[in-house]
């Protein structure tokens, strides 16, 4: 394991690969490798985009990594994809969409394994390994599932929200969720029909909240370097790293949590008055709610 560390302090991409995927995989060494090399991280800062399925989110990010990389930083990429029916990995679209950045920006497909808004359980600590191997800016897609992809805003500093104009993101944008969470907003694809009329709709929700609002074309790389510059200035404004914290409360409440819904599982199975409680409700001694409330007053101290 120290052999293992010492090659993620390194930059060593084996290494860091290896790591990550002990991470994701959760297996026994990943509390090991964390407990290693987190007195080693520097505070790598963290942009996270969404959008629909659809909306150019690999390309973009892709041209922006070469962008970032151009001005000095040490980027890497986390693409967050679906996971594969059959093997529960990831079905790496969008790290094949990316083949064409540099070397130097480490890109790395993860499967969501069915985390909830589409980002997996284990990016903060993956952001961790990155972090601690050098990389001071970390770039992350999450899923495109649309208007339930919100919970990337609550594990990165800046969030990037990004629409196209031929997928219905016109109706999608007046919703809310997505055009509450955003630091910048980016409709992309600009190229196409549409396109202004969706920036109109978008910059009147939240532009008067003095919210960034710009048209890319990732393919044609129209817009790409104003949207960097605005990106660079975001990640040098100092409320932008008191984030941190809020990301931090948000992860240790889903840690206790999780950890309190495991030890509660196994409390509620190996326990002889849960089996008599569904006795109870099969025989209609009494009703599942009074039950459930009841047994759980029981167990929570």
């Amino acid at each position: 394991m120290s052999e293992l560390v010492a090659g993620i302090l390194k930059g060593d991409k084996r290494s860091i690969s290896r790591a990550i995927s002990i991470i994701d995989n959760n297996e026994p060494d990943s509390v090991k490798i964390i407990h290693e090399i987190f007195k080693k991280t520097r505070n790598a800062k963290t942009i996270g985009f969404t959008g629909s399925a659809g909306s150019g989110k690999s390309t973009l990010i892709g041209r922006l990594a070469a962008e970032f990389h151009s001005l000095g930083y040490k980027v890497a990429v986390i693409a967050v994809d679906p996971s594969s029916p059959i093997t529960g990995g990831a079905l790496l679209g969008d790290r094949v969409r990316m083949m064409t950045i540099s070397d130097e920006i480490y890109v790395r497909s993860m499967a969501s394994r069915g985390a909830e808004g589409g980002i997996t359980r284990s990016l903060r600590n993956v952001v961790r390994i990155l972090d601690a191997a050098g990389y001071n800016l970390i770039l992350v897609e999450s899923v495109g599932a649309g208007q339930l992809e919100i919970e990337i805003s609550k594990a990165v500093n800046i969030t990037v929200v990004i629409f196209n104009p031929q997928t219905g993101d016109s109706i999608q944008a007046i919703k809310a969720g997505l055009t509450e969470i955003g630091d910048i907003y980016v409709v992309n694809k600009s190229d196409l029909e549409g396109a202004t009329i969706l920036y109109n709709i978008i910059f009147d929700l939240v532009g008067n909240n003095k919210k960034l609002v710009f048209k890319c074309s990732a393919k044609m790389k129209k817009g790409i370097n104003e949207l960097t510059k605005s990106l660079v200035k975001l990640l040098d404004d100092e409320k932008y790293e008191a984030r941190e914290k809020l990301i931090l409360e948000n992860e240790l409440k889903d840690m206790i949590l999780n950890v309190i819904k495991e030890k509660s599982i196994e409390k509620i199975m190996n326990s002889q008055e849960y089996k008599k409680l569904v006795n109870k409700i099969l025989k209609k001694e009494v009703e599942p709610y009074n039950a459930a409330l009841n047994f759980a007053n029981k167990i929570i101290v």
